[in-house]
C-alpha cells in the first residue's frame, strides 16, 4: 500500500513541515520506498515532481524542501508497489487535462481484476491500477457532463458514486484535485486536521521536530491537511469513516458524505 498527503489552504502556504514527517515514511520510519511525488498548484496549473527513489533519502525531495514552494493546493504520495514496476511513469501524482484544467490523482490501495475499457486520450502511460482508476474517473466525468465542468456539488456527487463503484474491486483511498477543489475518498485509511487561528506548536510523529505555527501564519490563514495517517502527535486529527467522501476548498470543508 501507499500513503497520501494533501493540503488545501486559504492563502499560499509552505508544506515543508508536514512533508518532512511524511517523506520519512518513504523508507525511514515506514516501508513506502518505491518512489514518491509531489505537486504544487501555481499559476492555474500544477508543477509536478516525481522520483522513483525512496522519498526519505531523495535528492529531489531535499531540493524541493530547500525551495520552500508555497501553494494553496498541494498533493504528495509515497509508493509501496503492489501493481507495476518501480519507475517514474508509475509514480503518483498522475496528471491529465479535462475541461481546460489540469487534474491530479493519488491512490492508496490495490484493485483486483480491474480492467476498465478506456478510450483515446484516457489510455494510460504506466502499468498501475491507480492510473487506470484515474483515467476511468476522468472518462466517466466527461461522459456524464460533456464539455462543461459542473458545479462543485454535482462534481462531488459524481466522484462519490464513481469511487464507491471502483471500491468494489479493492481498496480505494484517493485524493483528486483540479487545484481549486480537493476531493478525497476513504476506503480504509484517511485523516484530516484543520489549522486556523489561534495557531499552536505542533510536533511530528515521524521526526523529533516541532513547529510554532503562530510564527508562520496570520489570523486570516486557514488550512486543512489530509494524510493516510496523522502526521502530528498533538493535534485533533479527524479519522474518516469507511466509505466517507469529503471535498475541500481553500481550507474549508465544502461537501461531505459519510455512511450512517
Amino acid at each position: 500500500m501507499c500513503q497520501l498527503l494533501g493540503m488545501s489552504c486559504k492563502e499560499p502556504a509552505n508544506i515543508n513541515f508536514s512533508f518532512e514527517g511524511f517523506r520519512a515514511r518513504g523508507g525511514l520510519t515506514d516501508e513506502h520506498k518505491d518512489g514518491w511525488g509531489i505537486a504544487f498548484f501555481r499559476n492555474n496549473s500544477f508543477d509536478v515532481f516525481v522520483d522513483h527513489q525512496p522519498a526519505a533519502n531523495s535528492t529531489l525531495a531535499d531540493e524541493i524542501h530547500s525551495a520552500g514552494i508555497k501553494s494553496k493546493t498541494i498533493i504528495a504520495h509515497i509508493r509501496k508497489a503492489t501493481v507495476g514496476e518501480v519507475k517514474v511513469s508509475n509514480c503518483h501524482p498522475f496528471k491529465r487535462e479535462l475541461w481546460g484544467k489540469t487534474w491530479l490523482f493519488c491512490h492508496n490501495g490495490d484493485l483486483k481484476n480491474f480492467a476498465p475499457e478506456l478510450h483515446g486520450k484516457y489510455e494510460v502511460h504506466g502499468d498501475t491500477d491507480s492510473e487506470l482508476a484515474f483515467s476511468l474517473l476522468l472518462q466517466r466525468l466527461e461522459q456524464e457532463f460533456g464539455e462543461n465542468e459542473p458545479e462543485s456539488a454535482a462534481l462531488f456527487h459524481a466522484l462519490d458514486i464513481y469511487s464507491r463503484e471502483i471500491e468494489n474491486f479493492g481498496v480505494f483511498n484517493i485524493i483528486f484535485s483540479n487545484g481549486e477543489l480537493l476531493f478525497t475518498y476513504c476506503s480504509t485509511a484517511l485523516a484530516y486536521v484543520e489549522r486556523q487561528y489561534p495557531f499552536t506548536t505542533v510536533t511530528l510523529i515521524d521526526k523529533n521536530v516541532s513547529l510554532d505555527l503562530s510564527k508562520h501564519n496570520t489570523q486570516h490563514d486557514r488550512m486543512i491537511v489530509v494524510a493516510t495517517k496523522p502526521l502530528t502527535s498533538n493535534e485533533s486529527w479527524k479519522i474518516y469513516q469507511h466509505g466517507e467522501s469529503r471535498m475541500f476548498k481553500e481550507g474549508d470543508v465544502l461537501h461531505t458524505r459519510a455512511i450512517g
